[in-house]
């Protein structure tokens, strides 16, 4: 258990990196609002958190074997599973010429078990205790099961499932209404993720989460939720109120890389450990508070990184069939055209030949 122990040092093993290029300004920028903060909220106090502190480090099999099984978490994964598979059935029976592509299948099972990784294997164990575990379980929340489900294209599917009479007076009105419309809004979704990633990580609610199972749901509700709005108008497979081209889509996501690397470089440059459960936590391995943080900052600076440009190569894949698929229409409409102008010039040329002959 946490408990309340002497300040820890800010020096650390591990060297800081410094931002280079344009981000330099912006992210002393936010080392300074990082200090304020911390002269805010003092790192006084005992921190209780849920949990016991692990009595051994995490190791590569501690973190892929080390699974609880909340109920809370694993029955709402389990029917989301079979209410796919169920949804995915009817569809196929009832429409054989239109199949549920089996990659939407794959996508949305894939980011399921992304939810499972972060919430139930041992990351789980580990978040109140190490800053960097923590943060994986945040990139996996935002970055993998997200775009996942985006990619599996639910809102299709039940929309397909469901009776007309369900989707003229209940999903349809949903789609169509005004909260739905200013949500999915592109810039409204795209400014709602980062103020949810920047006010976590610069509110009370972090420390709370850390300190209580409620406001840790309720934190990964926020992230996930928030991810998902973000990701829906991007991957852009579900109807939408919105529509964004191909570039439009390119540059939305490219654009949340940069406030994501700002986000880090702040972390992982505070001159102190951020939170009090952190810094006040009492365990007998691994690395201090501080080396820790920067650890986790790291983590969200190369691993979101790679992750936004997994999707950007994703997107501009994506865009290149499209362009495949608009020639080869184009092609062939241009194919048809000019057998109808040929079949018209034959049939002239038959009619004028018809004329010469008659007597």
């Amino acid at each position: 258990m946490a408990s309340m122990t002497a300040p820890i040092a800010p020096r650390s093993g591990l060297p800081r990196a410094r931002p280079r290029g344009p981000l330099v300004l912006a992210g002393r920028a936010g080392v300074a609002l990082a200090a304020t903060w911390l002269s805010i909220v003092p790192l006084a106090g005992p921190a209780a958190a849920h949990g016991e502190v692990p009595a051994e480090p995490p190791t590569v099999a501690s973190l892929l074997f080390g699974w609880s099984f909340e109920p809370a978490i694993l029955l709402p994964l389990l029917a989301a599973g079979a209410a796919w598979a169920w949804g995915v059935r009817r569809v196929n029976r009832a429409h054989p010429a239109t199949p549920v592509a089996r990659r939407r299948t794959v996508a949305f099972l894939g980011g399921l078990a992304a939810i499972a990784v972060a919430l139930l294997s041992g990351i789980e164990r580990y978040d109140t205790s190490l800053f960097a575990v923590h943060m994986v379980q945040h990139l996996l929340l935002t970055l993998v099961a997200a775009p996942l489900l985006a990619l599996g294209a639910p809102i299709t599917l039940a929309l397909r499932v469901a009776t007309p009479n369900v989707r003229r007076r209940l999903l349809l009105p949903i789609l169509h209404s005004r909260v739905v419309r200013v949500l999915a809004f592109p810039v409204v979704a795209w400014a709602v993720f980062a103020a949810v990633m920047w006010a976590s990580h610069f509110s009370p609610l972090f420390d709370l989460a850390l300190e209580d199972r409620l406001a840790h749901d309720l934190e990964h509700g926020l992230f996930l939720g928030s991810a998902l709005l973000f990701w829906w108008p991007a991957v852009a497979l579900d109807p939408a109120p919105w529509r964004m081209s191909h570039p439009v889509r390119m540059a939305y996501v490219f654009l949340q890389m940069p406030q994501n690397t700002l986000l880090a470089v702040v972390i992982l440059n505070a001159p102190a450990p951020l939170y009090q459960h952190y810094a006040t936590l009492v365990r007998d391995w691994g690395p201090t508070a501080l080396a820790d943080q920067q650890v986790a900052g790291s983590i969200m600076w190369l691993g979101g990184d790679l992750l936004f440009i997994a999707a950007l190569a994703a997107l501009l894949a994506g865009w290149m069939r499209h362009e495949e698929r608009e020639t080869a229409q184009t092609d062939g409409r241009l194919d048809r055209e000019r057998a109808a102008i040929r079949e018209r010039e034959t049939q002239l040329a038959a009619r004028a030949g018809d004329g010469r002959d008659r007597p």
